[in-house]
């Protein structure tokens, strides 16, 4: 069946195509000026301290991520409760401002960081880090909700609100208003800047990496053929849902990602059940890579870079992005959907990047050999973890409990690509009308060109596109987190005010 099927899918490729070799050759030149055109960005966003290995843009978001903890009274355990009644609609008015409800905020927010960083950053991550790195990057998810409290807090505050109903929100905007209302010079720089980089992570890590990924795990099933192929179907189909706005987006989102999460926790949960007699060994080696570094390149350091790195992908707490969907909610109190964001770094990074993590660490059964200090597998030969990038190791892990669990895996990663894409082509949108201005023209410029760039990605290496995706998101977030170390005083007395009235009873349930 399989052979017929790979037989029938390379008929239908040959029809597209006017030969492989061609194809490849188009490939290859899109690889080749993409990597050329981008390398200095990524070396300058990913320089290391001197004379350490430790990138400062990771230490950037982990300092940050611990002052907002510790700054808010650790929010993210305190309102976690009141973030589940918020999403599923007790508090919430119809009569006020704004387009999507809490619940459509989150799923369209989730949907832009549920993506391909919870399935191949996972692998990447444990690849070079070994599974140390998973307690590293679980650490950072429960740092990261703070973050994500502080900005999706201030996106609301200061968003603007139209005369159609419509809103616009984010880190540019409420850097530009919330300078001015303190008296603090260079908002508008930092905004320019901020929608600048905003641009360049939708089109890269909301865009070309999702695509790419996705036409790795599809061809892998299907059989090899030219990622521009995968690219043109991707495009044509999520342009068709990005035309209608961010109601069309967030009508799909809502329903595609608790699909798409549903589907993927089932199938993890499947295979650990299966193996519930090395769960134990799992976290074992979870927490002695985290705490030894044994086996992996860099040690310790090795393992903490990795986790953070990947957590800050897959959720993106501090690097803004989410609060320009959150801006949309509507509310009249800005600090709800600060309080609902932060549910998003938990079910992104705690809960599905951790199933991925044991799918990997049990399904490959690494062990560490004493006398060489390298992850083994139990045969004793040496595990060919950090040879496999990606997607395709994941694809492994999922395929070795049942041969047909690929096949599942890649619904998964089509249907996360898709949404993770739809969702960052809104975040891409918003910078570029706050740069260009509002207007159908502007709107429609920027979809078209975000389009093209899924045909982009489809077709280039993994390599050059996940470096060029990690350097454009963290870059946002060094100009985010400046506007949240400035503002967050107001969001402070945002919370203070809410709960108190919360525990009061003045604020009161609407079901």
């Amino acid at each position: 069946m399989q052979t017929i099927r790979k037989a029938a899918f390379a008929a239908a490729i040959f029809a597209l195509s006017t030969g492989a070799s061609a194809a490849q050759s188009i490939d290859e030149q899109v690889n080749t000026g993409f990597t050329l055109a981008t390398g200095w960005f990524v070396n300058l966003i990913f320089s290391p301290f001197p004379g350490t290995s430790f990138p400062w843009i990771v230490a950037w978001l982990v300092i940050a991520a611990t002052i907002f903890t510790l700054y808010f009274g650790f929010i993210q355990v305190r309102a976690f409760g009141h973030a589940i009644s918020l999403v599923k609609g007790d508090y919430s008015d119809p009569n006020d401002a704004g387009e999507v409800s809490h619940f459509q905020a989150l799923a369209t927010a989730l949907s832009g960081t549920v993506g391909l960083g919870n399935i191949a950053g996972v692998a990447v991550a444990i690849g070079i880090g070994g599974p140390g790195a998973t307690f590293w990057m679980i650490l950072a998810g429960l740092m990261g909700m703070a973050s994500k409290f502080t900005e999706c807090t201030l996106g609301v505050k200061y968003r603007n609100e139209y005369a159609d109903g419509t809103v616009s929100g984010g880190p540019m905007y409420y850097i530009t208003k919330g300078f001015a209302e303190r008296g603090v010079f260079g908002g508008k720089i930092l905004a320019v800047l901020f929608s600048i980089f905003c641009i360049l992570g939708a089109l890269g890590g909301g865009n070309m990496f999702q695509a790419n990924q996705a036409h790795q795990q599809i061809a892998g099933i299907v059989g090899d053929y030219p990622g521009w192929i995968t690219g043109i179907i991707f495009a044509g189909v999520v342009f068709a849902v990005i035309v209608g706005g961010l109601q069309s987006i967030a009508s799909v989102t809502e329903k595609v990602v608790p699909f798409m999460g549903v589907l993927y926790v089932t199938a993890a949960l499947i295979i650990i059940g299966m193996n519930a007699d090395k769960i134990f060994w799992a976290f074992e080696q979870i927490f002695l890579g985290a705490f030894t570094g044994l086996g992996v390149a860099g040690g310790i350091t090795g393992a903490l870079i990795q986790g953070f790195k990947r957590a800050a992908f897959s959720n993106e707490a501090g690097v803004g992005s989410a609060a320009i969907a959150h801006s949309a909610v509507r509310t009249k109190e800005p600090i709800t959907e600060g309080v609902v964001s932060l549910l998003e770094p938990f079910i992104d990074t705690v809960v599905i990047c951790t199933m991925t993590a044991l799918v990997i660490i049990i399904t490959q059964q690494l062990v560490i050999d004493p006398a060489t200090g390298h992850y083994v597998v139990e045969n004793g030969s040496i595990a060919t973890v950090t040879g496999a990038t990606g997607v395709g190791l994941t694809s492994a892990a999922f395929g070795s409990a049942f041969n047909w669990f690929p096949y599942v895996l890649a619904v998964a990663v089509v249907l996360f690509a898709f949404s993770t894409m739809i969702s960052w082509s809104y975040y891409g949108l918003k910078a570029w009308t706050y740069l260009l201005g509002e207007g159908k023209t502007q709107e429609l410029s920027f979809k078209v060109i975000f389009c093209i760039f899924v045909v982009i990605g489809a077709a280039a290496n993994l390599g050059p596109v996940i470096d060029f995706s990690d350097a454009a998101i963290f870059a946002m977030a060094i100009v985010n987190i400046i506007g949240l170390y400035v503002l967050m005083p107001i969001v402070k007395r945002e919370m203070v005010s809410y709960m108190a009235r919360l525990k009061s009873g003045e604020i009161r349930k609407f079901k």
